[in-house]
């Protein structure tokens, strides 16, 4: 069940092989920190401008354009031809794909984000996966805890499927679009070119080609002297 061809076009990522067919797609968050220590090689094959700081467990490809203040500590493995604007965080075990934006006060955190993907402006990607050519408009997060700090479950329309992680955020389809401002609970996911109206809050699974839309309830009344 949940098998990453359904959502994720492997085809897009040199990291397929965090993807076997016989494990549910969320699988591959618990093995990104084993496969980087085994792959990674540091090399940084683009200029680093004064400013950015970069770890020492990290590979950067060519084409790449690093802005003033971008972060990296590492583990990382980062792809040809990506931007990564100033104030860009990311964090520990994050592989990013080729022609990726990943933009100001982003945060990433133990996530595979796939070739194309854009998340330009205010987002948290945590223990997460985004799939090619997935995008996240500005102030969109990706909660990976829940309040309780359980384990993180995910919900069908008939069951909850226990997932063995206490921190798991969400897995975004190829081609999926998230609204302006949405929250996306633990555990969720996301079908391939989906839409989520801004201000949404979503949990749960959402399948292939749909919209959520999110409607607001405003009354414009006079102002009291």
């Amino acid at each position: 069940m949940f098998p990453a061809r359904d959502y994720l076009d492997l085809t897009h990522t040199k990291h397929g092989i965090l993807f076997p067919d016989d494990s549910p797609v969320w699988a591959a968050l618990t093995r990104i920190e084993s496969y980087l220590e085994f792959r990674l090689q540091r090399e940084i094959r683009t200029q680093v401008p004064p400013g950015a700081f970069i770890g020492e467990d990290v590979f950067i490809d060519e084409g790449t354009t690093l802005e003033p203040g971008v972060v990296i500590k590492g583990p990382a493995w980062i792809g040809r031809n990506c931007q990564l604007r100033a104030g860009c965080y990311i964090r520990e075990n994050v592989i990013i794909g080729d022609g990726c934006v990943l933009g100001n006060s982003c945060e990433f955190k133990n996530c595979v984000i796939f070739d194309g993907c854009e998340v330009p402006h205010y987002n948290y990607v945590g223990d997460s996966i985004l799939g090619h050519k997935a995008h996240l408009a500005a102030g969109v997060i990706l909660s990976n805890v829940r309040l309780d700090r359980l384990e993180v479950t995910v919900k069908t329309d008939t069951d909850i499927l226990p997932t063995g992680l206490r921190k798991f955020g969400a897995i975004i389809g190829d081609y999926a679009e998230i609204g302006c401002n949405s929250v996306i609970s633990p555990g969720s996911i996301i079908g391939r070119r989906s839409i989520l109206y801004p201000l949404s809050h979503f949990s749960g699974v959402l399948g292939a080609d749909l919209m959520l839309k999110t409607r607001q309830t405003q009354q414009v009344v006079k102002r009291k002297k």
